[in-house]
């Protein structure tokens, strides 16, 4: 069995979580607070980074190593797309997400109200928390912009661009960074993707010391 060594807070091992699960491939969570930079885990990667996907010698990290991977080896359930201009799409749409999301939205909040309270136990900076949620303004109309114009993220059909995206804004959702209000194209793609059975046990995770919002979890918010 493959071992997923994963921060429940981390949007790319989330990725990974919901590719396998919809893939039907069965971990077995291994978890990791990768600033603690456990010996064992550097020697798996030494970017000290999750996730990191194991299976006896085979050692694999980074979620886009990972996720093209697992597209190449297990059959069940692809999530690419079905032809070259649409798994273009697909990858330049994750490459939004996990590039320009996190680090407007992403790496902020979890800088300012994850790792502060936790681990340095201060007080978030209210200048970069507001700076974080005028970018999450703008992703989610550019989230609207998309889905006005087709189905599913990349295209007709669901993908690893809607995984990897409700990945990074499931996080920041978490975090009380992402306002729904006026966003309802977004809203209804990201419930119909909350009441998938493989994001339910993702969904039902909480982080000891640090609660989401009342709506994190629910279908209708």
């Amino acid at each position: 069995m493959w071992q997923l060594h994963h921060f429940t807070l981390c949007p790319f091992s989330r990725k990974i979580r919901l590719m396998c699960a919809e893939k039907g491939v069965t971990l077995e969570l291994v978890a990791e607070r990768p600033w603690e930079r456990r010996d064992g885990f550097m020697e798996l990667n030494p970017a000290g980074q999750t996730p990191v996907l194991r299976e006896g010698p085979v050692v694999l990290a980074d979620s886009g190593a990972i996720a093209e991977y697992l597209e190449e080896t297990v059959e069940r359930t692809p999530l690419l797309g079905s032809g070259a201009a649409e798994r273009a799409e697909t990858r330049r749409v994750i490459a939004w997400f996990e590039g320009k999301f996190y680090a407007e939205v992403g790496v902020p909040l979890l800088a300012e109200r994850m790792f502060k309270r936790l681990v340095e136990r201060t007080a978030p900076d209210a200048r970069t928390v507001r700076a974080a949620a005028r970018a999450a303004e703008a992703h989610m109309d550019y989230l609207d912009f998309l889905l006005d114009r087709r189905r599913w993220l990349s295209g007709p059909v669901f993908g690893l661009a809607d995984i990897a995206a409700a990945a990074q804004l499931s996080v920041a959702d978490y975090l009380g960074g992402i306002d729904w209000d006026g966003h309802e194209p977004a809203r209804q793609w990201y419930s119909a993707l909350k009441s998938r059975p493989t994001f339910r046990p993702l969904l039902a995770e909480r982080m000891e010391g640090l609660p989401p919002p009342a709506h994190y979890d629910k279908l209708d918010f």
